[in-house]
């Protein structure tokens, strides 16, 4: 078959997008099916060098005005879906369905969380979170926006959501249960990394890594340091918190223990991550936290909230550490037991490798290959 892969993010930028649509059309080149990748990319990224890559790789520039990206964007899905079997959305939904009104395509569609959510939060249309989000009546510009996603996602001939909790969501928003498929993220099983020069003295190095927005409450993290005086913290990742964030560690004294890295390559933050002790994820919302996967892969523990999806990749107490959301004290009481605890960090990591196993590559290869090719076989009988 042959699949047009389309994603708002792609290397060398970072996030679960950008790692998981190289590994995917990857490993579908490689079983013998015929890719191409369509993305957005920031203006100094236009030429990035994509021979690495066993299928070509399209770059609109993201930072045209919104109306001029989207037409252009929507164009080219058209152009380049045109050849294509099956279009795979991982992102930029709305172009891929307006596009699809002219080349009749089965669609497949990845969500991974709440793009109408995210956007309200964002513009401050809404204090609410995720869940609360979804069931109660929001100012107009965000019910406005979630209607329109709810009728992008049923546009989709298959959806596939990366956690059962997703899932559920999706449900919800009108796509029916037999088209909603649930394919756990993974990672591929990681080459020798050797740990990154991390210019912080503290003997303890926590880390945490994503996009700087106001759900990963990564400010919890760096108030917990003033209590934990033997740890400092890598932070890795940028975003529109990051001016932030830095002046609250200004405020609190503890700037001198925090490493800010800025966005980094998928090698360079798998480095990061390995040279450090403590992995901590203390968002408000998760599909499913593939960055949480990839630490438990290099030997990391964990603590992360109760979350979204996050309770299906760690079992409290045997796998990891969970803390509910928004409680900052049982952060700091979670990451004070790891620290003094030694024995606990290796046998939580230790557990975590049986974790892995329902997060395996060829499962996810496989079962992502399933849907696309059923969607196919779908839109044949549509057509027919």
């Amino acid at each position: 078959m042959e699949v047009l892969f389309v994603t708002g993010i792609f290397p060398p930028d970072i996030g679960g997008p950008a790692t998981y649509v190289p590994v995917m059309a990857g490993a579908l080149s490689e079983r013998g099916h015929r890719v191409k990748v369509l993305t957005t990319s920031e203006p100094h990224d236009m030429k990035h060098d994509d021979g690495v890559f066993p299928f070509p790789v399209v770059r609109v520039n993201r930072r045209l005005p919104l109306l001029r990206r989207t037409v252009d964007f929507t164009r080219r899905v058209i152009r380049l879906g045109r050849d294509a079997d099956v279009i795979y959305a991982n992102g930029m939904h709305l172009e891929c369905v307006l596009a699809n009104i002219f080349v009749r395509k089965p669609l497949v569609m990845k969500i991974v969380g709440d793009e109408a959510w995210e956007r309200a939060t964002r513009k401050g249309w809404t204090t609410d979170g995720f869940d609360d989000f979804q069931n109660r009546r929001q100012k107009w510009p965000a019910e406005l926006n979630k209607r329109l996603r709810s009728w992008v996602t049923r546009r989709a001939d298959r959806v596939i959501a990366p956690s059962e909790y997703l899932k559920r969501n999706v449900v919800d928003w009108g796509v029916p249960e037999g088209n909603c498929i649930v394919v756990y993220n993974a990672v591929e099983p990681p080459k020798a990394v050797a740990p990154a020069v991390i210019p912080l003295i503290t003997p303890v190095k926590l880390v945490t890594v994503g996009r700087l927005v106001p759900w990963k409450h990564v400010d919890g993290i760096i108030g917990s340091l003033r209590s934990l005086t033997e740890a400092g913290l890598v932070l890795v990742g940028d975003g529109p918190e990051r001016q932030r964030l830095e002046r609250i560690a200004q405020a609190q004294g503890s700037i001198d223990r925090i490493y800010f890295t800025g966005q980094r390559s998928k090698d360079e933050t798998q480095s990061l991550i390995a040279a450090c002790n403590i992995f901590v994820l203390n968002s408000s919302y998760e599909g499913l936290p593939h960055v949480v996967v990839e630490a438990m892969q290099l030997g990391l523990p964990v603590v992360a909230t109760a979350a979204g999806g996050t309770p299906e990749v760690i079992k409290d107490g045997e796998t990891g550490l969970l803390i509910p959301p928004g409680d900052n004290n049982a952060l700091s009481k979670a990451l004070v037991l790891l620290i003094k605890d030694t024995d606990l960090r290796t046998r939580l990591a230790e557990n975590a490798k049986t974790v892995l196993k329902q997060f395996s590559y060829p499962f996810m290869v496989v079962e992502t290959e399933q849907a696309l090719m059923q969607a196919i076989k779908s839109g044949e009988i549509k057509i027919k």
